[in-house]
């Protein structure tokens, strides 16, 4: 690749960043009242993003074979328990991913 192609790359990648950045601040101004349905998404967004992981994170999981699915049980049961104790989310995504490396790395 030319030194032209990377700084037009460069130059792409950083316009397409502040357009991303800046067009919240654009089309909602702080004095404006948030549209219904950006408060809407703002709600049913989250949930249907932890589901769409759960679902990507164990679609490759077969219980009949190998280690037949435990460790990543047993993390999302490390998940969901922490989630529960702290009412947090970071706790809960760093606990269940150290746990459940910690049992493929060393006990399974």
């Amino acid at each position: 690749m030319t030194l032209f192609q990377k700084l037009i790359i460069i130059f792409v990648v950083s316009v397409g960043t502040m357009i991303t950045r800046f067009t919240p601040f654009i089309l909602f101004p702080a004095g404006k009242e948030t549209p219904k349905y950006v408060k809407y998404l703002g709600t049913v967004l989250p949930a249907a993003v932890f589901g769409l992981l759960v679902v990507y994170s164990l679609k490759d999981v077969h219980v009949l074979t190998g280690t037949h699915g435990i460790p990543e049980m047993l993390a999302s049961l490390v998940v969901i328990g922490l989630y529960y104790w702290r009412k947090d989310m970071l706790l809960p995504i760093a606990g269940g991913t150290i746990f459940y490396m910690f049992l493929v790395q060393c006990v399974l």
